[in-house]
């Protein structure tokens, strides 16, 4: 039998918002767009990592009730989700690119533990780390 995560998601708190900061800023791509009444399943993935998929759901029916969702779009919104960790070759130069676009960053790129890492976050208030590959994990991959 095979395993594997698939998807992995996150509460945002509106897609369509979500789906320009995702596919116009970081540069994945849609993988899902799907509609069934109010619920809508919409997955992107980074173009280089075509078999894991980010969900980007919004908390509501069929899952949440209104109170609920309500708590959890709050959450999201002061950062309380765990962060999200993208790697890129070269921090710094990511980091300039993703200002030049819009995307406000919660801490600059710094040099730390053998590496260059930064912090952003996405419309929604999910936290994202962006850390420089090291040499030796680039030539593994």
């Amino acid at each position: 039998m095979t395993q594997g995560v698939d998807v992995a998601g996150l509460y945002v708190r509106d897609q369509d918002e979500a789906l320009a900061f995702y596919v116009g800023k970081l540069g994945f791509v849609v993988h899902a767009d799907a509609r069934n009444g109010d619920y809508r399943w919409l997955t992107v993935r980074h173009p280089e990592q075509p078999s894991f998929q980010l969900g980007l759901f919004r908390p509501g029916p069929p899952i949440h009730d209104a109170a609920t969702a309500q708590t959890l779009c709050e959450m999201v919104a002061k950062g309380a989700m765990p962060p999200l960790v993208l790697v890129v070759d070269d921090c710094r130069a990511a980091c300039e690119r993703l200002q030049a676009l819009g995307v406000e960053f919660t801490q600059e790129p710094i040099s730390r533990y053998g590496t260059v890492d930064a912090g952003f976050r996405d419309p929604s208030g999910n936290g994202w780390k962006m850390i420089e590959a090291k040499a030796s994990a680039q030539g593994a991959s």
